[in-house]
């Protein structure tokens, strides 16, 4: 078995979290620019309380849900109003705590201890408490439920959860090991939820507004919870999330007042907004991050030379400026550029299309041709074509084969041979978490090295960021090498707003239209 160093013992309080030698804050992102765009309600103006607060998502799935640990569609959006968590992402995609109002780890990192503020309430007036916290827990990590995001807390030991008290409970992990980034894990689909809750008879959580209804892949209406968490939030009256299936159709709409934000447009619509007196852009720059990703298991990938012979058939530059037009930045095949084990001292990767040729040829696949499946909506499958375009410059046949939504992410989503991909811009365990580690939520590259793996339980484990480093940089060698992933650039994120919108902010993630409890409307429609 892998040794696991201990962890240093260290308490979490208030709304910075410190874990070892790191400090998830305000400061971790010195790598990131400090170029997003402010909004103009920044201006010291007072929140008013009041109004229906409209936000148009891209949602023409008919199964979507309401369901907090197994969120269909844009069930993600819509949970972020219902659900609370422990922790919740801080405008630097690093966490802090939320409904809790301690967490603590033991010396050796097998233990976490978590304790909930007093006298915390659910929607339907009952108090928040272990046994809550614990329901929760079994529920994410139920096999009878199956949540894909299950994945993210693998490690705890569910049947051996320890209430010491009303407000507390302890936390164990399976096979003595340490667990580092749990906060972060755990904090997009940790919604704390009642022992009576359902997804569809008991959609009850303690987030900023509570369920009304809810429309399949059209709209959903929710009310201001009036004893929230945050004294005083939420401010609207009413949030209504509407279901747009094209991101032409939601513009028109922004445009003829019928919504008040709209999160995650389309780059070529930025002029568009900007000439309209009524709008304003909010430009967050992010490290949202966008793959080819290859299938190692599957022939021609298997060979890492093809792999790298992909990654050099990519011009990463042009990618980002006809793709994203040029909002973003270029990738180096690596995820996680904020987290301060990014080795920064990678070189950028070149397109070489002479090398590209060599080693195919080397690895018998000369006049190759294959499928590229690319999801139809967002980036996917522009980025999907201009590859493919690069490619032919060295021979390289690619067919771009596009599917929608609920095809891409069907039970094939992680057998495509060559498929489009890309994930948030979180700290570099749960990225890897997500895409590659031993075990994932979705390894669409079965990346498999005994290397990589051993690197990186290490790295899980560690809470010294000085000495997670060295094990993140050679975790991130092997990935620049032979991994499975070609990730071309980082995307910013533009999102859309009446300028009757107040409280919203440019941020280092992807929800400044999802902090549905700070924002406010400055009149009535």
């Amino acid at each position: 078995m892998i040794e696991r160093p201990p962890f240093t013992r260290r308490r979490f309080l208030g709304n910075s979290l410190a874990l070892g030698g790191l400090v998830l804050g305000g400061g971790l992102l010195a790598g990131c620019g400090d170029d997003s765009q402010s909004a103009a309600n920044l201006d010291g103006t007072t929140p008013r309380y009041g109004g229906r607060l409209r936000l148009g998502i891209l949602d023409g799935n008919q199964a979507g849900n309401l369901d907090a640990h197994k969120p269909v569609g844009s069930g993600i959006v819509r949970g972020f109003a219902l659900y609370s968590k422990l922790w919740e992402w801080d405008e630097n995609m690093l966490p802090r705590l939320a409904l809790a109002e301690e967490a603590e780890v033991s010396a050796d990192g097998k233990v976490w201890t978590l304790r909930l503020h007093k006298d915390l309430e659910f929607h339907h007036g009952k108090t928040i408490d272990a046994d809550d916290l614990q329901f929760s827990i079994r529920r994410l990590t139920d096999p009878q439920l199956a949540s894909p995001y299950a994945a993210l807390l693998h490690w705890i030991d569910r049947d051996n959860l320890e209430k010491l008290d009303n407000r507390t409970l302890r936390v164990r992990f399976k096979d003595g090991a340490g667990f580092v980034p749990l906060p972060e894990t755990w904090v997009n689909f940790g919604g704390i939820v009642p022992v009576d809750y359902h997804p569809v008879t008991n959609p009850v959580g303690a987030g900023p507004y509570r369920f009304k209804s809810f429309n399949a892949g059209q709209r959903s209406l929710f009310t201001r919870f009036e004893n929230y968490y945050k004294s005083g939030r939420p401010y609207a009256d009413e949030l209504e999330i509407i279901g747009f299936k094209d991101q032409t159709s939601r513009l028109a709409a922004l445009k003829a007042g019928q919504l008040d934000m709209a999160n995650a447009l389309a780059a070529e619509h930025l002029r568009l907004i900007e000439n309209d007196p009524r709008l304003q852009v909010l430009t967050s720059v992010t490290g949202n991050w966008l793959s080819l990703d290859m299938n190692t298991q599957k022939a021609p990938f298997d060979d890492p030379r093809v792999r790298q012979a992909f990654r050099l058939l990519a011009d990463r530059e042009e990618l980002v400026a006809r793709v994203l037009n040029g909002q973003g930045r270029a990738a180096n095949d690596l995820y996680a550029p904020n987290d301060p084990t990014f080795d920064h001292a990678i070189p950028p990767r070149r397109q070489d299309l002479d090398k590209a040729r060599a080693l195919l040829r080397e690895a018998g696949q000369e006049n190759l041709k294959l499928e590229l499946v690319a999801e139809q909506e967002g980036v996917a499958l522009s980025s999907a074509l201009v590859f493919a375009e690069q490619a032919r410059r060295a021979g390289v046949d690619i067919s771009v084969r596009q599917v929608d939504g609920a095809t891409f992410n069907g039970p094939q989503h992680t057998e495509w041979t060559f498929s489009t991909g890309g994930s948030i811009g979180a700290p570099f365990l749960t990225c890897a978490l997500h895409a590659d580690a031993p075990v994932s939520v979705a390894n669409k590259t079965h990346f498999d090295d005994p290397r990589f793996s051993e690197l990186f339980l290490q790295a899980l484990a560690e809470p010294d960021l000085e000495k997670r480093k060295p094990l993140v940089h050679e975790a991130q060698r092997i990935q620049y090498e032979r991994g499975g992933m070609l990730v071309w650039g980082y995307a910013n994120l533009v999102d859309g707003f009446a300028r009757r919108v107040g409280g919203a902010a440019a941020e280092k993630t992807l929800f400044p239209t999802w902090r549905f409890d700070q924002l406010w409307l400055r009149d009535q429609a």
